[in-house]
């Protein structure tokens, strides 16, 4: 039951002839769980928890970075380097004391993703990396549970309701990830600032309209925003019922060719402990004459016909530019058998002049 000042605080939502007290406390009883708190997750989590949603889970590993506040406004400079989870769920039970947060500070695998979800009714996907919607999905399929989907790239969002009711999932509008490299992410990219907030505060409409029972929800559907020409498109997505069969969970990090990456900072302590392993640029001779880090210069276009200057049971840290044509020349090297191979995390960004 509402208290007389959950009533007063969602009076707005009550008087709505399709919400009512009814939909109220439905809200009210709801578990929803949240996978990300970036930016989708920022947006979703603010709005839900605005409209009461009495249980609400927040999975995040990642801490907060300068970088994020750009878009991810649910953060404060005050909070780089805390993890996300903790800080969203410190500011949000400020912004409604009537919800109960619980904040999953941890990377979501195959190996805990069926605790986690399953002590929830909905989960909202708001992850960044192939591997994890995936897995998400998956989890939701053998488990029944209705999944609310978002996606961000530049100035472009999509929104979809998966697994309702027997209707599409994941896997029937993506059943293949992209190989590795071939989709790049925000760090190389960019995004503008308010996309997760537009495309978020969708996803937080669906969840609401599905806890409620109101309006029609974009089961089977793909809503596509584009924030250049203010133009939304709604596309069909027909159901495949061999994606519904789903029995076990994977090494999703291995079917999505996951790749492993070292931070700038890593990188630099292996170079200063002169530790025994295999630097390769893959950028173009005329960028590694301006500035380089030493190692092995092998352009992306070369790399097939090198391989043989490269020693399989050494480790091999990869990098270019930005991190984006490193991703290309890991998955060669793995199609040829190189298993100790790692991505320099957004190349040569990270590294200060201090470094070279």
């Amino acid at each position: 039951m509402l208290s007389e000042q959950e009533k007063k605080r969602y009076a707005r939502h009550i008087i709505l002839p399709e919400v009512g007290l009814k939909g109220q406390q439905k809200l009210k009883q709801a578990k929803v769980l949240v996978i990300g708190a970036g930016g989708l997750g920022c947006p979703v989590l603010q709005y839900i928890t605005a409209a009461g949603i009495g249980t609400i889970g927040i999975v995040d590993f990642d801490t907060v970075d300068e970088s994020n506040l750009q878009r991810q406004v649910l953060y404060a400079t005050e909070d780089i380097g805390k993890h996300k989870a903790a800080v969203a769920k410190e500011k949000l039970q400020k912004q409604n004391p009537y919800i109960s947060f619980i904040a999953h500070i941890s990377h979501l695998t195959f190996v805990n993703a069926l605790d986690i979800i399953s002590g929830y009714d909905m989960v909202v996907d708001g992850s960044d990396n192939f591997a994890t919607r995936y897995l998400v999905n998956d989890v939701c399929v053998m488990l029944n549970k209705v999944l609310v989907f978002g996606s961000i790239f530049k100035f472009d969002g999509q929104v979809s309701v998966f697994n309702y009711n027997g209707g599409s999932t994941y896997r029937c509008l993506y059943p293949e990830p992209p190989a590795a490299g071939e989709v790049p992410n925000c760090a190389e990219t960019g995004v503008i600032g308010v996309l997760p907030g537009i495309t978020g505060t969708l996803m937080a409409n669906e969840i609401i309209k599905l806890i409620t029972h109101v309006g029609e929800v974009l089961s089977e559907k793909l809503l596509t925003f584009d924030a250049l020409t203010m133009q939304f498109n709604t596309f069909t997505i027909k159901p495949n019922p061999s994606n519904r069969s789903i029995k076990e969970l994977i090494d999703y990090d291995i079917f999505c060719g996951t790749i492993n990456e070292i931070s700038a900072e890593e990188l630099k302590e292996k170079l200063k402990c002169k530790e025994d392993f295999q630097l390769v640029d893959v950028r173009e001779l005329h960028e590694y004459e301006i500035k380089n880090i030493g190692g092995i210069l092998i352009p992306l276009n070369q790399l097939e016909d090198r391989l043989t200057k490269l020693n399989k049971e050494k480790e091999v840290i990869v990098h270019c530019a930005s991190g984006a044509r490193s991703k290309k020349a890991i998955a060669i090297l793995k199609e040829h058998g190189f298993t100790k191979v790692y991505n320099l995390q957004n190349g040569l960004l990270d590294f200060e002049t201090s470094f070279l």
